[in-house]
């Protein structure tokens, strides 16, 4: 469904310094003329989380939803499972269609990759600048050095990390709070039953990478405890 971000070629770039700035100011314009903005929603795919993978599939839509009105949203989903996959999805701009990749992926067995994914966004912000990744997960296999490593490099970068943590053990509890702190994100848990409290954090992401915080504010005025407490803790 997207490209295996594991790859990454060393052959040397051809073009030269001045096509090369040339094509990053082509991105810039084209950027600053769209007015919206790029949300990367990256996603544990490991088998635990086979009853809310379904779940999340659905109301990724009311991202879109909430930055509508502010100009709109181009979201990349990136998603690990099984032995090393991770994959990405072009840049989507219709719900409907990322809905269809979602839901056309199964969950797999596997061990958490969640540097992986810090580490992609780095270079996608690189490429071009992403507003903000969303991160939904229930586990951590992997050293709270490495990723703090990493959530460092998007901080520098100025891309801030929303850590959705489903359920409640106190390791990924902490390891999900450095890596926001560490990048200038939030961490927030919900509960696997509540449909509504995922939608409204969701939807506050949604509004904080298509208007900045002031989106963020006024979308938080009107929601739940949740959404205050992600609020509080974006720079």
């Amino acid at each position: 469904m997207g490209r295996d971000v594991s790859r990454s070629g060393t052959r040397l770039p051809e073009t030269s310094a001045d096509s090369e700035v040339d094509a990053f100011l082509s991105r810039m314009k084209t950027r600053k003329s769209s007015g919206g903005g790029r949300l990367i929603f990256a996603l544990d795919a490991t088998a635990s989380r086979q009853p809310s993978w379904d779940r999340a599939s659905h109301l990724q839509a009311e991202m879109f939803q909430a930055a509508h009105a502010l100009g709109g949203l181009s979201v990349q989903l990136l998603f690990y499972r099984g032995y090393r996959e991770c994959k990405a999805s072009p840049w989507l701009d219709d719900s409907r269609e990322l809905l269809r990749r979602m839901t056309s992926v199964a969950c797999s067995a596997g061990h958490t990759q969640i540097a992986r994914i810090l580490r992609h966004a780095a270079k996608e912000t690189e490429r071009a600048k992403v507003d903000a990744l969303v991160f939904v997960g229930d586990a951590l296999e992997e050293m709270i050095d490495d990723l703090g490593d990493a959530a460092g490099a998007l901080g520098l970068l100025g891309l801030p990390c929303f850590m959705f943590q489903e359920g409640n053990n106190p390791r990924v509890r902490h390891a999900f709070a450095e890596v926001a702190k560490l990048s200038g994100g939030a961490c927030c848990s919900f509960d696997a039953q509540s449909a509504q409290q995922l939608r409204d954090l969701l939807g506050a992401v949604a509004a904080y990478a298509a208007g900045g915080r002031r989106a963020l504010l006024d979308y938080g005025s009107k929601r739940g405890a949740a959404v205050a407490l992600l609020t509080r803790q974006v720079r």
